[in-house]
């Protein structure tokens, strides 16, 4: 809202009035949470036409035109592709307006899933700037900036993509002039806020182009247009005008740029160039039409990135730890009220919400969530203030969309009107802490899950029942984080996209939840520890036996008992000191990471109290400074499940769940929790890109800031392995993460840094972050074949816990549970896709466009489009192949869907098109342009995927295939 007041607005008011007056002239636009803002709130009616003409003629055009230009190193897959539909299913429905280029210069290093989900959205070519200083250089110098890229594995030249490397001058132009000490070419000056300058004069003004210096001035541009036209192969340079928060003031800088441009050109043979405004389409049609053949770059991409030698961007895989956190629960929670209201509208037409009212609440989370995924957003590099603004948005909209679900609960069950639904934001189970309540557990996954849900009650004595009165296993036990509280845990089985009522009761003298009995080790100090007498004790469930050390309190090794391996086994928690001082060397803050030295161990004494019962054993261990100590330091909760008889327990048993808590840390320390096998790795070590495909990434050595270098962004999972066991981490938020010796693997869980860099104390930027953070990990020890079964849906099942959402019985009545949905009616039947696939999207998007093209474009010609509700027959389903090719020997095989038969429980399918990634093209009439490589010389248009005959589909590994499905009107 500052942004859009002190200079925003005013880029798209003078930009649109200034286009109008040059058929010349040109300009592009990428995010559209401001634009949006400014078409909503801002632009009169002869200016919203303006735009509608600009765009027809292509003198302004939308390159991404995802709400925001997002991160790509520390958010996951399903997020981008939100954001992206998000600004996408505006553009087209306001516009018919269809983007095909991307602009993501400013991402701090590049991922190789951004490259298939442009090329999925429909994209022709990707344009990034931010790689590493020295691989730049180095490509630069061998003309090899431009490549085809072939960013999955699996889809390879079915999804590649052309991309274009910016040169070392990146996204902005070169301000110096040789012959005045002003600055050149940003003639509307600096932005600034909070409020714009009353006279008009801003500060920096560039010297304005006048007859004395024109022909200077041109000199200086041709000059580094022809240095840059040097690093490519063609006769064409991308000479990017501009950079952040220019063009406020349109009219003095088309002015002064119009005197160039033309100055050049009329003495072109002087000069050896010529110059026009473009578009990022004009240039990618320019280069081509030039059919020349390209290279082809593999899977690999541009992680981590540095600047220069000391300034590592692997900082900000950490920043705000808590943002991060909640910024993936608000989406999974999104993900869940997506397909909840959808199966409500499909099952329930008669239903007495509101749907409008619905749609509104659903909007308000994909606003919060996709506005999050900014490059300085999730990555926890904005200022304190903007950090609480995207926290306050994810907690409106997540509310929201708790207050729908629970609505819609209510309305089908036609519950007492007098029973509350409670419900806790932070979706920890933490509901009204009272016996004598329920607790609706909904499963957003279409597999059935069996797990635990955590909930806090203020007595031991409870009994927990089904919806028929059946006894549900429980254990309870003293919490972790509060004296006077009690952890419930309670075993839910529920099946895909559907939801169980569990009711929790005071002690009825029937069967009650076990009771979890503690046993407190003595602390000990870790300096102290007698190496001789090792006393072992084990911790056992079915899959695992996890043994401590009774003279350190720390763990030992872990057994995996179906091949009876074992593997040493210890973890400690550490911090990097770092400078805070830039006269004393370089600094870490909210983006670098620069340790002064090795990380140092924290504490000198730990102690340990183990939880056990018949359904789990909690192993809490507390690190403090030294043996007297008042307050621990650091904690882990280590949880290790047993699953009774008639439950499948396969995943929950082979998980290994671990909770820290991390701060308040003090100033300039960086947390890493390092843990270490006997695992022979060869430092090797395996991390994801946002959640989509790993990357292999060994160690490297550098001259300087080798620690640093060798972080990589860790969003969903990490591995290391030797030649046949391999350990798995799974992640519930985006950590740094890297392996500084073999058979090692450290993951940093929480920054709190402060730094005099005028630029960042001029910014807030100095991550004085005094929180205290709780990341779960989940851990996965087993052969290659076996973690390659679970990793993927483990992940999916860590990202999508169950929503919880509460309810107190009414006071005094006995309660009256509502009947349980009867399973047999066809109604009521599961959603359910295979273990390899994953229903990615199941929402009611409620975009209002026909999708046949010329009849939305008809309509919008004739000024029809703004008439008319929200369209709630359209349903947009996603689903996705979790395998890459050859990675598993069953689950990496194609799997055939039928359609019709998948979604029997929402009705009757009636018809089913499928669409480009965001919606917006039909799939039969999208001809993405064909780049000629040494691989395949010709040049011809891609054909699209096979379309559904008879409602079946055929989904290949590591494919997304996106669909409109229609149901019959009940």
């Amino acid at each position: 809202q500052e942004s859009m007041h002190a200079y925003a607005a005013n880029v798209y008011t003078t930009v649109t009035e200034e286009l109008m007056k040059g058929k010349q002239r040109k300009f592009i636009a990428v995010e559209q949470e401001f634009f949006r803002i400014w078409w909503d709130v801002v632009a009169t009616d002869t200016q919203k036409q303006q735009v509608h003409q600009l765009l027809q003629e292509g003198r302004l055009e939308f390159v991404i035109g995802g709400q925001v230009m997002h991160d790509e190193a520390v958010t996951l897959i399903d997020d981008q592709i939100l954001q992206l539909t998000e600004g996408h299913g505006f553009l087209y429905e306001t516009f018919g307006f269809r983007p095909q280029f991307s602009w993501h210069v400013d991402p701090f290093g590049a991922s190789a899933t951004t490259p298939t989900l442009f090329a999925l959205a429909g994209f022709n070519a990707h344009l990034i700037s931010r790689i590493d200083y020295d691989l730049k250089a180095d490509m630069q110098k061998n003309k090899k900036l431009q490549f085809v890229w072939q960013g999955s594995p699996s889809l390879s030249e079915r999804q590649e993509i052309f991309t274009h490397v910016m040169d070392q001058y990146s996204y902005c132009t070169p301000s110096q002039l040789p012959f005045s000490n002003r600055s050149g070419f940003f003639w509307n000056g600096f932005a600034t806020f909070p409020d714009p300058p009353k006279d008009g004069i801003y500060p920096n003004m560039s010297l304005p182009v006048t007859n004395a210096n024109l022909h200077l001035y041109a000199q200086t541009m041709v000059a580094n247009i022809k240095e840059r036209a040097a690093w490519f192969q063609t006769g064409e340079v991308l000479w990017p005008w501009g950079c952040d928060k220019q063009f406020f003031n349109a009219s003095v800088q088309y002015s002064n740029m119009d005197l160039l441009v033309d100055y050049i050109n009329k003495h072109s043979a002087e000069f050896g160039v010529t110059v026009q405004y473009a578009t990022v389409s004009d240039y990618f049609q320019a280069i081509y039409s030039r059919n020349l053949t390209w290279e082809i770059r593999d899977s690999q991409d541009f992680l981590p990135y540095s600047t220069e030698p000391f300034q590592a961007w692997t900082g900000f895989y950490t920043s705000r730890s808590t943002l991060k956190e909640i910024a993936r629960r608000a989406s999974s929670l999104l993900y869940a009220g997506e397909s909840f209201f959808t199966q409500y509208v499909c099952k329930h037409p008669e239903g007495s919400i509101c749907k409008y009212k619905a749609l509104k609440q659903l909007q308000s989370l994909r606003w919060a969530v996709s506005e999050v995924q900014h490059h300085d957003g999730i990555t926890g590099t904005e200022s304190p203030k903007v950090k609480d603004m995207y926290l306050n948005n994810l907690m409106y909209g997540m509310l929201n969309v708790r207050k729908l679900i629970a609505s819609i609960i209510f309305d089908i069950n036609n519950a007492e009107k007098n029973g509350e639904v409670y419900s806790s934001v932070y979706i920890k189970g933490s509901g009204k802490p009272d016996v004598d309540m329920y607790v609706v557990v909904y499963n957003p996954l279409a597999w059935n899950i069996t797990t635990f849900v955590r909930v806090s009650v203020r007595n031991e004595a409870v009994s927990v029942y089904d919806e028929l009165g059946y006894s549900v296993p429980a254990q309870v036990q003293s919490s972790v984080e509060s004296q006077s509280m009690y952890d419930l845990y309670i075993l839910v089985a529920v099946s895909g996209l559907s939801y169980r009522k569990y009711s929790i009761k005071p002690l009825d003298g029937k069967q009650s939840a076990f009771i979890g009995s503690s046993i407190k080790y003595k602390r000990r100090e870790l300096t102290r520890a007698d190496q001789q007498s090792v006393q072992l004790f084990p911790v056992v469930n079915n899959c695992y036996q996890i043994v401590f050390d009774q003279n350190t309190n720390l763990m030992h090794s872990i057994t995996e008992r179906e091949t009876n391996q074992t593997v040493q086994f210890t973890q400690e928690f550490l911090e990097y000191h770092v400078n805070g001082d830039t006269k004393k060397g370089p600094i870490s803050d909210n983006y670098l990471f620069a340790p002064n030295a090795s990380a140092v161990p924290v504490s000198k004494a730990v102690g340990l109290e183990v939880m056990s019962g018949s359904l789990m054993t909690e192993i809490r261990q507390y690190f403090y400074s030294n043996v007297t100590s008042q307050d621990y330091i650091y904690a882990v909760y280590t949880r290790l499940y047993t699953v009774p008889e008639g439950y499948d327990g396969k995943l929950l048993c082979r998980r290994i769940e671990q909770e820290y808590r991390v701060g308040p840390l003090e100033l300039n320390r960086e947390a890493v929790l390092r843990t270490s096998t006997n695992l022979n790795t060869r430092q090797l070590l395996y991390t994801d890109n946002n959640g989509y495909q790993m990357q292999k990434r060994p160690f490297k050595a550098y001259v300087n800031n080798t620690v640093a270098r060798n972080y990589y962004p860790m969003v969903q999972t990490a591995y290391i392995e030797d030649d046949t066991t391999r350990l798995m981490l799974l992640a519930d938020r985006a950590h740094g993460v890297s392996s500084q010796g073999n058979g090692q693997v450290e993951v940093m869980l929480h920054r709190r840094l402060w730094n005099n860099l005028q630029w960042n104390l001029n910014n807030n930027l100095t991550l004085n972050d005094s929180s205290v953070a709780h990341p779960v990990i989940w851990l996965i020890l087993g052969t290659k074949a076996v973690t390659n079964t679970l990793y993927r849906a483990s992940g999916l099942a860590l990202e999508h816990r169950p929503v919880l959402i509460f309810g107190a019985f009414s006071g005094g009545d006995k309660p009256k549970l509502p009947r349980r949905l009867q399973q047999n009616s066809v109604r009521d039947l599961p959603v359910t896709v295979p273990p390899n696939l994953h229903l990615q999207t199941l929402s009611i998007p409620g975009w209002k466009y026909s999708s046949n093209h010329a009849e939305h474009i008809r309509s919008i010609r004739m000024g029809k489009q703004k008439q008319g509700d929200a369209d709630f027959s359209r349903v947009l389903l996603r689903i996705r192949h979790l395998y890459e090719v050859g990675e598993d020997p069953v689950l990496s095989q194609p799997v055939m869907v039928d359609l019709k038969s998948l979604l029997k429980g929402l009705g009757s399918v009636m018809a089913v098109e499928e669409r480009s990634l965001t919606g917006t093209w039909d799939v039969n009439t999208l001809k993405r342009w064909k780049w000629k490589t040494a691989q395949y010389p010709d040049k011809r248009f891609f054909n699209s995927t096979e379309t559904s005959e008879d409602f079946i589909v055929t989904v290949h590994p590591k494919e997304i295939r996106t669909f409109f499905v229609y149901f019959q009107v009940q």
